[in-house]
């Protein structure tokens, strides 16, 4: 059911700025919030009395601009008469005729001049009255502004409070929605080869914002930290990491401290901790894929994607039991094993990338330029849905994209630059009082 403005608040997007911003549009139910006082009544009736006057004194003011033009023209012309009077003072019989016929045509030019001399008065006057009347409607502003201002921007400051407070209540409550639209990219940063992964922790605290760098998709085991994405864009290294196996492709998630990742010629998934350098378990996925069996349309041995949401950790791989489609399956992260898996129809290897949010399997059609997410899985309904909501693949290639709840957006390696894609997520929420 369809919630209105009257009887809660709808969010329509949550998305993060190129500072880092988290921003929240909402649309407020109607409520009578800014309601005014006779007084402020009257205060906005005067401002908007005012407001019209100066457009009144702008429209007079271009008209009299343009009179004033032909006055200038009108006294060239009055120059030019007197030159021609002395003309035929000196040469009165030879020239008579002549210059007699050039007196007349600028009379007739001059003619058209009386009445705008006449309008170009009255306006001036009117412009004097105008004046006038503003510097009276100013002394009466300002001597409102002095009894009711203190009281006013008090009312304003409470009320500015309330909306924050309420807004934030709001964002609480921000845990899910639908996607509706990707935005961007932000570019972070340029390099490494075209093939990689980049991430933070969704589940970090807000002080914690560090980078975790993962270059190539095959044949390495060196994971670099950054302290912060300004340190990542600088190049400030805090630490590198030695895993113990080298790992398979670029669909590799930080969660809760710990790295998941496929390893390297194997449907084994490592989970390994960056506080004590140890892993912390491994688990072969049933049935699933891998070395390129069922990877995405970009190859990279990209046949299991471990991403996480609002939920919880998932992995995402295609087996021959389901004739090379896609299955979702929701992962312990503490064991690594399955708790529930869901089955599509959709081909692996016709994936460009994928990303789940709040539950839903989000499916791109290609990793190339065009691309857009195409397809989408709710594990909560076990149904599936064709959708068309584009992105922009700014660098044509796109081998690793994730979405990180925390950032509400998608991080993403697009041939050789770390991007972020905004997300807008569609919400309904109910007040408290409903």
């Amino acid at each position: 059911m369809t919630i209105g403005p009257k009887e809660g608040w709808q969010v329509y997007s949550s998305a993060q700025d190129p500072d880092g911003r988290c921003i929240c549009t909402v649309v407020a139910p109607e409520q009578n919030l800014c309601s005014r006082d006779a007084k402020s009544k009257q205060l906005r009736q005067l401002l908007e009395k005012v407001q019209n006057m100066s457009q009144s004194i702008e429209v007079l003011n271009l008209r009299t601009q343009r009179d004033f033009q032909y006055v200038l023209k009108m006294e060239t012309q009055m120059t030019g008469l007197k030159d021609k009077f002395r003309q035929i003072e000196d040469d009165r019989k030879t020239l008579m005729t002549k210059h007699f016929q050039d007196l007349q045509e600028k009379m007739d030019e001059l003619q058209p001049l009386i009445p705008v001399l006449e309008q170009y008065k009255t306006d001036a006057k009117l412009i004097v009255q105008f004046k006038e009347e503003i510097r009276n409607l100013t002394a009466v502003l300002t001597a409102i502004q002095e009894e009711i201002g203190v009281y006013d921007y008090e009312e304003l400051h409470l009320r500015v409070i309330s909306l924050e407070t309420r807004l934030r209540g709001c964002m609480t409550k921000l845990t899910c929605g639908k996607l509706m639209k990707i935005t961007g990219p932000i570019t972070i940063k340029t390099s490494g080869t075209r093939f990689g992964a980049w991430m933070t922790d969704p589940l970090a605290s807000e002080r914690n914002n560090r980078v975790w760098y993962m270059d190539s998709y095959t044949n390495n085991k060196i994971v670099r930290e950054y302290k912060s994405i300004s340190d990542f864009v600088s190049g400030a290294e805090s630490r590198t990491y030695n895993l113990p196996f080298k790992w398979a492709g670029t669909n590799h998630v930080v969660y809760n401290g710990s790295l998941y990742y496929n390893k390297y010629q194997s449907n084994i998934v490592i989970k390994y901790s960056f506080d004590t350098g140890r892993v912390l378990a491994q688990r072969a996925l049933e049935y699933a894929g891998f070395h390129n069996v069922y990877p995405y349309t970009w190859g990279g041995f990209s046949d299991i994607d471990l991403m996480a949401d609002e939920i919880g950790l998932w992995a995402v791989y295609a087996t021959n039991q389901n004739a090379g489609n896609i299955v979702i399956s929701q992962i312990d992260t503490q064991t690594l094993e399955v708790l529930q898996s869901w089955s599509t129809g959709y081909p692996k290897r016709s994936a460009g990338e994928s990303f789940m949010i709040c539950g839903t399997l989000y499916v791109t059609n290609s990793h190339l330029t065009g691309a857009k997410v195409y397809y989408s899985y709710s594990t909560k309904a076990s149904m599936y849905e064709y959708i068309d909501i584009p992105f922009h693949n700014q660098y044509f290639h796109i081998s690793m994209l994730d979405y990180n709840a925390r950032d509400r957006a998608l991080y993403a390696w697009n041939n050789g630059h770390q991007v972020l894609f905004n997300v807008t997520l569609f919400h309904i929420i109910k007040t408290d009082d409903m």
